[in-house]
């Protein structure tokens, strides 16, 4: 009878971010954050409502500091230590969700505003005539 060969699963390394991105959108019914290298390759994500919010409460502030600490729970290996915030949106969880990030013991380096503008709207209806 031949011996079964056993092939040993390696543990899969990763990789070290010091410094990385996180992307905030607060809008008005949820707080989603999302965690990514320098390139762009999101690390980890967290939301309000995969924190255990459900309905009304996703959008409050102490939901996006709940979250923000999820984050930082979920990218505790990559050794995250400086990172760049961009918050999109109008929601409530905007201030908490950066002092929650602060709150997890990291460096902010900067904070950018990325929520969009509207620069002269829609196009307007033909004028009625009668």
């Amino acid at each position: 009878m031949a011996d079964k060969v056993v092939k040993k699963s390696s543990k899969k390394v990763r990789k070290m971010v010091p410094e990385a991105n996180v992307y905030v959108t607060a809008s008005y019914n949820n707080t989603l954050m999302s965690l990514t290298d320098l390139d762009g390759k999101v690390l980890a994500q967290a939301s309000a409502g995969a924190s255990g919010f459900k309905g009304s409460r996703k959008s409050t502030p102490y939901a996006a500091t709940i979250t923000a600490e999820k984050l930082m729970e979920k990218a505790a290996p990559y050794g995250v230590k400086k990172v760049r915030v961009y918050i999109k949106g109008v929601g409530t969880g905007r201030e908490q969700s950066v002092r929650g990030l602060q709150a997890a013991g990291l460096e902010l380096m900067a904070i950018f505003d990325t929520t969009p503008k509207p620069h002269n709207g829609c196009r307007k209806k033909k004028a009625r005539r009668i």
